[in-house]
């Protein structure tokens, strides 16, 4: 029940956070290249954990990854400082590949050569295309990238607030990339198993009116929070607790999460089954005409951003 995470930064310390409130492993290491940085993070996770369920939190080196069940990857160059906050930018996160790349490419077999058996997770941006690199680096297939997973939650977060309902009673999901090209499954969204295209109705209001308001919502939150506190790390770091839960204890758990297609020949999101050794299964949600062509477009976008890296 060991987790590692590498890179001690916002996302990093909030992946910690997340972890050790939620109970999420017995032990976490934490690795940054600046071992003061790790230090000082788990020090002062280490100081609050005793109010929290039992977790040892520690700083250490790649050595110290060794018999880790999952370990994640959170170091790179962010948004913000990768110059990619422009909502008009058709490149996304997929501005930050290049840099971030070359980061993997030497993180990735220091991984590998304490933790051959761990599952990989990626949370740098752009993580899909990052899981590739991670995947020909580590040469295995335990890859995940976190994917759309926070993009569904967002998604139904934000119909939540349209509709005036619980977010746990939404069931909706956002597939493909985790970028600009992402895919939202409209035509399968319920509230308590009702379309939500018969409520739109009921309502008085046009599916295109919402979907635009809320479609822009989720594809630039990120953005958005960035503009008021610099960097999005709170959400990502539960959910990245999360997926770890759900891989040590071998849950079985369906979520959007990104993992290698064949079909696409690249990382990218679709409800999955999650396990021990990661993805299980990939499922293919019922989709419509439009979604499966947006769907293709954005496992191109995915495929164009990797050649050249």
């Amino acid at each position: 029940m060991k987790i590692g995470i590498v890179g001690a930064g916002k996302v990093g310390s909030a992946c910690a956070l997340a972890a050790v409130v939620r109970g999420s492993a017995r032990s976490i290491v934490i690795v940054d290249r600046t071992r003061k940085r790790a230090k000082a993070v788990a020090t002062d996770l280490l100081y609050g954990s005793p109010l929290c369920p039992k977790t040892e939190v520690v700083d250490g080196d790649y050595d110290d990854l060794a018999d880790a069940a999952l370990v994640m990857i959170t170091a790179g160059v962010n948004e913000k400082a990768g110059g990619a906050t422009d909502r008009n930018d058709p490149q996304g996160r997929l501005r930050l590949l290049d840099t971030n790349a070359g980061i993997y490419r030497e993180i990735v077999p220091r991984i590998v050569g304490v933790a051959p058996q761990a599952v990989l997770l990626v949370v740098t941006d752009p993580p899909d295309p990052l899981a590739d690199i991670a995947r020909n680096s580590a040469g295995h297939g335990r890859i995940l990238s976190t994917g759309t997973f926070l993009d569904s939650l967002r998604f139904r977060v934000h119909l939540a607030q349209h509709f005036e309902v619980d977010a746990n009673q939404v069931e909706a999901q956002v597939v493909g990339e985790h970028g600009v090209s992402q895919v939202f499954l409209w035509s399968s969204a319920r509230i308590a198993g009702v379309p939500i295209g018969a409520i739109i109705r009921e309502r008085g209001e046009t599916l295109e009116r919402v979907r635009e308001k809320i479609e822009s919502s989720v594809r630039y939150a990120n953005i958005t929070i960035i503009e008021g506190n610099d960097a999005s790390q709170f959400g990502i770091g539960i959910v990245s607790a999360r997926i770890a839960e759900i891989v040590l204890r071998d849950e079985r758990a369906v979520l959007p999460i990104g993992s290698y297609n064949e079909r696409f020949g690249v990382t990218l999101s679709l409800p999955s089954i999650v396990g021990r050794s990661g993805v299980v299964r990939i499922l293919e949600p019922e989709m419509s005409p439009e979604e499966e062509q947006a769907l293709k477009r954005s496992a191109a976008s995915l495929k164009k951003s990797e050649d050249g890296t």
